[in-house]
C-alpha cells in the first residue's frame, strides 16, 4: 500500500486543523449564549411578566408603565437622569478620545506606559467604593485635597453636593472609574492604524492636529461608537452614587434622584413589583432604541 502524497498529507491537516477550531469556536459561543440565557434573556423575561401584570398575576397591559410615568417624581428622576448622560457622555467621548490620542503619541516610552497603568487603576475599585473615596474626598472638613475644595468657594460638605451640582460630581465619580480602562482600549486600537497610513501623512505635511481629527479619529469611529452605547446603557442605571450620597448627606440627593432608585422604591417600599418591573423594561426599551439609533447612524457592522 503507497503511502499518501505529501500534499494530500498537509490537506488533511489543514482539513482536521480547521475543524478543531470550529469546534472550539462553537464551543466559546456556546457558553456565551448560556450565560446571556441564563443573565440576561430569562430575567429580561421576568420583569416584563410582572411588568404587566397585577400582584395577584392578572394582565393589566400598560396599567404599571401608566402608573409609574403619572408619578410624580418620575418626570423629576428622568430628567436628572437625561442630564447626567448629557455630562458624561461629553465627558468621556472628548477626555477619553484626547487621553488615548496623548498615549498614542508618547508611545511606548516610559512615561506612556506608567500612564496607562495609571489610568486603569481607579477600576480596580468598585461602583460602591469610589463614592465613598470621592465623598471623603469632596468634604473639605477632612479631605487632603480641602484646600481645592475651599478654594473654588465651597466651605462645607453640604454646599458641594447641592442638588445643582450632582450631575457634575457623578459625572467625575464615574469617569474616574470607568475612563481608564476605555482609555486603554482606544489606545489598542490605535496601535492597529498601519504607520504607513500615518507616515503617509506627515509626509503630506499633516500636524499631530490635522492627524488626528482627519485620520485616527475616523477610524476609530466604531469603537467610540461602542463605547458611548455600554456608557449610555451604564449611565441610564444610576443608582450607587445617588444612593450613597442620600444617606451621608442627609437627604439631599433623594431615595428618587434617578429611574432606578424610584424603581428600588416601588418595590421596596411601597412592594408595588409591577410598577419596578414596568421602569425598568422602560430603562431597557431607551437602551435598546438608543443602541439601534447609533449602530445604523454610524453603520457599525459595515465593513471597512
Amino acid at each position: 500500500m503507497s503511502a499518501p502524497a505529501p500534499g494530500r498529507q498537509w490537506s488533511g491537516q489543514q482539513g482536521s486543523g480547521r475543524q478543531r477550531s470550529g469546534r472550539a469556536g462553537y464551543g466559546f459561543v456556546a457558553a456565551y449564549l448560556v450565560l446571556l440565557v441564563a443573565f440576561g434573556v430569562v430575567p429580561t423575561g421576568y420583569a416584563i411578566s410582572f411588568a404587566v401584570t397585577d400582584s395577584g398575576g392578572g394582565f393589566t397591559g400598560f396599567a404599571n408603565f401608566v402608573t409609574a410615568a403619572r408619578d410624580f417624581r418620575f418626570a423629576a428622576a428622568a430628567g436628572h437622569v437625561a442630564l447626567y448622560l448629557v455630562c458624561w457622555l461629553a465627558a468621556l467621548v472628548v477626555f477619553v478620545v484626547g487621553l488615548a490620542l496623548l498615549l498614542h503619541r508618547l508611545g511606548a516610552r516610559t512615561t506612556g506606559r506608567a500612564l496607562r497603568f495609571l489610568y486603569y487603576i481607579p477600576g480596580a475599585l468598585a461602583g460602591a467604593a469610589s463614592v465613598l473615596v470621592w465623598l471623603f474626598m469632596l468634604d473639605p472638613a477632612v479631605s487632603p485635597a480641602g484646600f481645592l475644595v475651599r478654594g473654588l468657594g465651597f466651605d462645607t460638605f453640604g454646599q458641594v453636593v447641592a442638588l445643582e451640582h450632582l450631575p457634575v460630581l457623578f459625572t467625575l465619580i464615574a469617569f474616574w472609574t470607568g475612563a481608564g480602562g476605555w482609555i486603554v482600549v482606544l489606545y489598542g486600537a490605535l496601535n492597529t492604524i498601519s504607520p504607513d497610513v500615518l507616515e503617509a501623512a506627515r509626509i503630506d505635511g499633516a500636524g499631530a492636529w490635522q492627524t488626528a481629527w482627519r485620520i485616527q479619529i475616523p477610524l476609530l469611529r466604531k469603537w467610540i461608537v461602542y463605547m458611548v452605547i455600554l456608557a449610555f446603557a451604564g449611565g441610564t442605571q444610576l443608582f450607587v452614587e445617588p444612593q450613597l450620597l442620600s444617606q451621608a448627606s442627609v437627604g439631599v440627593a433623594g431615595r428618587d434622584y434617578s429611574l432606578n432608585q424610584l424603581s428600588y422604591d416601588f418595590a421596596f417600599q411601597n412592594d408595588d413589583v409591577g410598577t419596578a418591573a414596568a421602569i425598568s423594561v422602560e430603562l431597557l426599551v431607551v437602551g435598546l432604541v438608543v443602541a439601534a439609533v447609533f449602530v445604523t447612524r454610524s453603520r457599525f457592522f459595515d465593513a471597512d
